[in-house]
Order: structure tokens, then sequence, then C-alpha cells
């Protein structure tokens, strides 16, 4: 399915402009030019991009080391919140939970963060399905399972 602008985005009143926030998970950061990580659970960091003012925010994994299946979305995040998610793969698990909590997770589909937030805008990513998971993610970054 592809990224659709409504429900994930808030207008932002002062400016007119799009505000979102949108979650990459990495293995290293370096800022816009950090390459996607292709699990969510098992990578080291996330970058949380603002759309609006192109901040940059950087969350340790604190879930990094949970037991396969068992992954607890929200802890690896800090409880940051954020709009959408864009990832090499997801397991069904935390897919499942971060979509109950109204966060849509996407499919990488270039090696960097600045890249994949030009798909995300132009709507050329590909949102995830619980068909995705696993076996679908690993071309970018490999998957640890």
């Amino acid at each position: 399915m592809p990224f659709k602008r409504e429900g994930i985005e808030n207008r932002d009143s002062k400016k007119g402009g799009v505000k979102m926030k949108i979650c990459f998970p990495v293995s290293k950061v370096n800022g816009m030019e950090s390459e996607v990580y292709g699990h969510f659970g098992s990578a080291p960091a996330f970058l949380v991009i603002e759309t609006d003012s192109n901040t940059i925010t950087t969350i340790n994994n604190r879930d990094q080391h949970h037991v396969h299946g068992a992954c607890n979305p929200m802890k690896a995040l800090n409880n940051q919140n954020v709009d959408a998610i864009v990832v090499g793969g997801i397991g069904a698990g935390a897919l499942s939970r971060l979509n109950q909590l109204g966060i849509k997770v996407f499919q990488a589909q270039a090696p960097t963060v600045k890249e994949n937030i030009e798909m995300l805008k132009a709507q050329i990513l590909s949102e995830f399905t619980l068909s995705h998971c696993c076996s679908g993610h690993a071309h970018i970054g490999g998957c640890g399972h």
C-alpha cells in the first residue's frame, strides 16, 4: 500500500506547513546520510526527523537485546512519539504493536535516511503489512533472524 498523507501528517497552523516525526532505525548516527538499518528491533539507534524543521533527535535503542519475538517498540523508542517509521524490516509483533498505536511503518527502498524521506514525501514507499514481516526485508542492512 503506498504512503498516504492523510492520517500521519499534522498541520502546523502557525507555519502553514506539514509537521511529522519520522523514525529511522540506524546502525551508525550520521545525520541525514545515516544508513537505514535492516531490522527495527535490533537497531542500535533511531533517528527521529521532524519534517517541518529537519530537526534530528537520536534515541539509543533501549530494547535492542530482547528475546526474539518479544520486541517492545515503545521501550526501544524510549516512549518517543512518532508518526511513522521507515525501516528495512520488522517483526510481526512489533509491527502490530506500532499499528495499534496509530504508527504507520514503511519499507525503506534506499540506503540513506535522506533518500527515504524524499521517497516517503513522493508517496513511493510501501506500508508494511504482516505478510512483509521478517522474510521480506533482508535486502537493506540484513535481518538478524
